[in-house]
């Protein structure tokens, strides 16, 4: 094991990025230069570091590894961090995607450089944190704290209705976390600890489930975001900033997955069998609604926005239908969103800087002047549908199986969404990339310079590579998937058995 608190130091690394940003001194140019600089390399040593976790990380264990444990507040809430096998993936995904963020960043933000960079780099400490803490009230601040960073991403440096779509934002997710905090103190008075890994042993009553499972699905649900309240999303997503986007994709949305993984699924066995059906029928309704939503749409972002919530939708049919396969492909999915739809948000970002529109109608014909942009986004449009040999497809196609075997006709509904994905998008590259290069500004445009290979190229070899070979992340989430599905089912046991014996008793 580790000597040194690791996790602490690829959780804080960023926060004295930003610290050193504070006190950078300079005129104009030369502090934006210093300022971009800054956070760059923090969040590339971040990666780095977080880069060791995979390197020493036991994938044979199911055990929280890395511990991390210091008396915090009054000897019973300590700050206790450590990561597993579902934890780990969403680590590495936060902590390689902001460097290219930060990249993505270099030209397209002129104003409050400085501040900007400082948002993405707190931003960046308490996503890392809310993966890796092991109490619930440091779960809590990490979670929610991330609202504020991303609040300001998108109400400062956003497009023209960026007010309304920032508070729109904070305060639909702020609605449900305040009912997540009111179960949290519930399941104190139930265990007398706020120690998750103490939590995941301890068998709550089934009324206390009950209730506190529908807390935290508040919470979760409005973060993923489930049908029916995403509506805050396509507005975020259209008025942040590409960097922005690609953060509230990527990451942002995992949060809730998330945490239907660590609290709702262990803790509250009886209540999440209980509420099943409910999550399937929301999640088809995800898939299949928001699909045909995105058929309609006229702005690139609204309809990658779109997009996302039916990817999400597959998720959380996959995690609640609570087989290996399903929470596998759930939590595949998600990593694999992570990757694709932050490349897709990216690409709609090239394209932005040099027209200052998102309209798809205002594009067509790039192809002529831009094959390299075409190539790229072309892969990222088809991992999009969910085409054999992407990333896209591995993470449905398990959750589509893990859905098979507890409910047909939710797994058969949920099909559609893959033929009306291919329908949305495939129908955005069409007009965009292909037919004839008529529109007079089009005529002048450039295809990818050397920083936009930087952050779309290895995010394309990385879809093709984990939809080729999907090992390296399955095999790190495998024993920890084995051991919540064994667990899970453990539980449902023993209260089938507990009724039968009442049942009898009765008789």
């Amino acid at each position: 094991m580790l000597s040194w608190p690791i996790l602490s130091i690829t959780t804080f690394l960023p926060l004295v990025g930003a610290l050193f940003i504070m006190m950078l001194r300079g005129e104009g140019d030369a502090e934006k230069r210093n300022a971009r600089w800054v956070a760059l390399w923090s969040t590339l040593i971040t990666f780095a570091v977080s880069l060791v976790l995979v390197w020493r990380f036991d994938a044979g264990s199911a055990e929280f590894q890395f511990i991390e444990r210091l008396p915090w507040l009054g000897g019973t809430i300590n700050y206790h961090m450590g990561v597993d096998g579902i934890s780990l993936p969403f680590v590495i995904l936060t902590t390689a995607l902001m460097p290219l963020c930060i990249i993505a960043s270099w030209g397209s933000i002129q104003s409050r450089v400085k501040e900007y960079m400082i948002a993405f780099l707190v931003l960046e400490t308490l996503m890392v944190g809310t993966f890796c803490a092991l109490d619930l009230v440091l779960f809590y601040l990490f979670f929610e704290g991330g609202l504020i960073p991303m609040f300001l991403i998108i109400g400062v440096w956003g497009g023209p209705r960026r007010v309304y779509a920032s508070f729109k934002f904070f305060l639909y997710t702020l609605l449900g976390s305040v009912l997540m905090l009111l179960a949290i103190m519930a399941m104190y008075w139930s265990a007398g600890t706020t120690d998750i890994p103490t939590l995941l042993k301890h068998g709550f009553p089934a009324n206390l489930q009950f209730w506190a499972w529908l807390a935290f699905f508040a919470s979760f649900a409005v973060k993923m975001p489930m049908w029916p309240v995403h509506t805050w999303l396509p507005d975020a997503h259209v008025e942040a900033p590409t960097a922005g986007s690609v953060i509230l994709a990527a990451i942002l949305l995992k949060m809730g997955g998330y945490g239907f993984l660590r609290f709702s699924i262990p803790m509250f066995p009886l209540a999440s069998q209980d509420f099943a059906p409910l999550i399937f029928t929301l999640s088809v309704i995800a898939i299949v609604y928001t699909s045909l939503v995105a058929l309609v749409q006229e702005d690139m972002k609204k309809l990658i926005a779109y997009s996302s919530v039916a990817h999400m939708g597959f998720v959380t049919m996959g995690i609640f239908a609570a087989t290996t396969q399903g929470i596998a492909g759930g939590i595949f999915q998600m990593v694999s969103h992570g990757i694709v739809s932050g490349a897709l948000f990216l690409s709609v970002g090239v394209v932005y800087d040099r027209l200052h529109t998102r309209e798809i109608a205002a594009y067509g014909g790039l192809v002529n002047r831009m094959p390299l942009y075409a190539a790229a986004f072309m892969v990222f449009t088809l991992a999009n549908v969910g085409l054999p040999g992407t990333s896209g497809f591995v993470g449905e196609f398990l959750t589509l199986i893990g859905t098979f075997k507890v409910s047909v006709l939710t797994a058969m509904v949920a099909t559609l969404g893959v033929i009306l994905s291919a329908g949305y998008a495939l129908w955005l590259y069409r007009k965009v990339i292909f037919g004839s290069l008529d529109k007079p500004k089009l005529a002048a445009i450039k295809d990818l310079d050397y920083r936009e290979m930087i952050t779309l190229g290895p995010l394309a070899a990385l879809t093709i590579l984990f939809g080729v070979f999907p090992k390296p992340i399955l095999d790190l989430s495998a024993v920890s998937v084995a051991q919540l599905v064994t667990q899970y089912q453990q539980a449902i046991g023993a209260a089938k058995a507990a009724a039968k014996a009442a049942e009898m008793l009765l008789k």
